[in-house]
């Protein structure tokens, strides 16, 4: 156990991150540094990650210390053997979560992520799967103590949701989220088919990181048309009754972008354009270094065989991730947002394959 906690220090770095959040912190302390807002929040989420990585491996020495002391003093008097146990078994499981932990090393990993639900073949049926999707990620997202901000909820034509996208905000959310970039494909008898017949439909998902402030991405104003309209979507006093929906179209490379979930048509232009500068860094980022599969995951059709997961309700009841082999048949469980073992299980499979 103790040459884990040693090898935690190495493959997390501590050192180096002992010494950036010095500095951080002597920004963050500096004068005039909350007169950025943005910046200042992005610095100090930076500095609280740092800190709070450190904080877990202090603490995972002070774990090793104690168990140590607990079976010096169980040489004389046994019931600091338990004690001793107690001690190494939560050390066991911490190390496990900063070995997790230091899988999202990449350069948006620790940040915020955009993810995207839309229906693929299956009519109707898509759409009801993109809205159990969107359910899902939002209902994990909860469980991991993220924070979840709906930027788009079209409607599906009678049933479900034609489009889903929501910010989702916590420590490695893009890093471990982008396990779910793909195709989901599922299987089950048609709640819409009345001579109850087995239907297999798709959804794909998409996800891209929140790009920090310090990533210039030029988007001329000339290039981008702006349309508002009247949001189609549930929502509050204002948002149904105003043209606050904003859609936006960058003429060069016909991405559209829409947001309609906020109550003024300032902020869903913004978030609108927070999508779009995230859609054409990953752009850029494709032609420059052809790296697409590091943002989101390989592009495929939202139909057969392209799927990266399945969920089967009937005729038996099983997920299985086609990647990493990972399988539950706790179906129910799965689609309330119950998907760690999916997403650690690919994660772990992409650093061992």
């Amino acid at each position: 156990m103790a040459r884990r906690v040693v090898d935690a220090k190495g493959y997390l770095h501590i050192e180096q991150k002992i010494e950036e959040l010095g500095a951080l912190d002597e920004t963050i302390a500096s004068p005039g540094f909350w007169d950025d807002a943005a910046h200042a929040s992005e610095v100090s989420k930076r500095a609280s990650n740092l800190r709070d990585t450190i904080d877990e491996y202090n603490e995972a020495e002070a774990l090793l210390e104690d168990a140590r002391a607990a079976l010096e003093l169980a040489a004389e008097d046994q019931a600091f053997e338990e004690e001793a146990a107690d001690a190494l078994d939560a050390l066991d499981a911490l190390l496990d979560r900063l070995e997790v932990s230091s899988w999202f090393s990449g350069r948006f990993d620790a940040g915020d992520a955009i993810l995207t639900v839309n229906p693929g073949s299956g009519g109707l049926e898509a759409q009801d799967w993109t809205e159990m999707l969107y359910r899902m990620y939002s209902r994990y997202a909860e469980k991991k103590g993220w924070k979840v901000r709906v930027l788009d909820l079209v409607p599906g034509n009678g049933i479900g949701l034609d489009k889903a996208t929501i910010q989702v905000e916590g420590k490695n959310a893009y890093g471990m989220l982008r396990s779910e970039s793909g195709v989901h494909r599922l299987v089950r008898i048609s709640p819409t088919d009345d001579k109850k017949r087995r239907h297999t439909t798709f959804a794909g998902v998409e996800v891209l990181p929140v790009l920090p402030d310090d990533i210039e991405i030029d988007i001329n104003p000339a290039d981008v048309r702006v349309d508002v309209y009247r949001s189609s979507g549930p929502g509050g006093q204002c948002v149904n009754t105003t043209d606050s929906a904003v859609r936006l179209t960058h003429v060069p490379t016909g991405i559209v972008v829409t947001c309609q979930n906020e109550k003024s048509q300032l902020q869903n232009k913004e978030a609108a354009f927070k999508v779009l500068r995230a859609k054409l860094f990953e752009l850029e980022e494709r032609k420059r270094e052809e790296e697409l599969e590091e943002l989101r995951g390989e592009r495929m059709e939202n139909s057969f065989g392209s799927q990266i997961r399945n969920y089967v309700l009937y005729p038996y009841q099983l997920v299985k991730d086609v990647r990493s082999n990972i399988e539950t048949g706790n179906v129910d469980a799965v689609l309330d947002g119950e998907i760690d073992e999916f997403v650690l299980g690919y994660h772990k499979w992409r650093v061992t394959s």
